[in-house]
């Protein structure tokens, strides 16, 4: 008989391999789990941005070619013509604009809207206000002093031809924000304006490039 005694409280080394086996492997599950939703999450999250990103593309670009549409459709220009008494005033302007004319004796009065223009009034915004008026220019241009002073409008020089005149840009009302041009037509002042900031590049590029008058 065997009377050699147990050692009491003894670990068994291939218990604890086995618990540190199991530890791992239940470890490593969990990390893979853990790695694979984040991959899934991350691979989901990536593919709306890219299909946002892709249709905000699109939509740039939809809107860009629409917008060269509407540019191309306005040429071939028309000519603005006014009368010789009041400076021979002419510029291009786009054929999808209509022009309205008013004129008595001593004052020539224009506006012009894309397709339709609007009831006449003193608080209705024009792409292109034209006006040949009967009081000199130097009145004329006091008359945004305040405005200027303000702040609300920038005053700079402006050129046509050779001819000197004065630029005016900002928020001239609550209705009005945009651009006016004055210049000297004999004792007479000519007054180019754009009342909404919309109409800039047409105002800029096709009417006054384009301008002309005979001072």
């Amino acid at each position: 008989m065997d009377t050699t005694p147990h050692e009491s409280g003894q670990v068994n080394p291939l218990l604890i391999s086995n618990i540190i086996t199991a530890l791992l492997v239940i470890g490593l599950t969990g990390l893979s789990i853990w790695l694979y939703s984040q991959y899934t999450y991350y691979k989901d999250d990536t593919g709306k941005i890219v299909a946002a990103e892709v249709n905000k593309a699109k939509t740039a670009q939809q809107k860009e070619d629409e917008q060269k549409a509407l540019e191309r459709e306005k040429l071939p220009t028309r000519t603005f013509q006014g009368p010789a008494d009041l400076g021979s005033v002419s510029f291009q302007y786009p054929k999808t604009w209509s022009v309205h004319i008013a004129r008595n004796v001593n004052a020539l009065e224009a506006y012009l809207q894309p397709d339709v223009v609007p009831p006449l009034s003193t608080t209705q915004p024009y792409a292109t206000r034209v006006l040949v008026e009967d009081r000199p220019y130097e009145v004329v241009v006091k008359t945004y002093d305040g405005l200027v002073k303000k702040g609300d409008l920038r005053s700079n020089p402006a050129t046509i031809e050779g001819f000197s005149g004065i630029r005016l840009d900002g928020k001239f009302s609550k209705d009005r924000e945009g651009s006016v041009v004055l210049f000297k037509v004999r004792d007479k002042t000519l007054t180019i304006a754009s009342d909404s900031i919309s109409f800039k590049n047409d105002f800029d590029n096709t009417i006054l490039k384009s301008l002309k008058f005979n001072p």
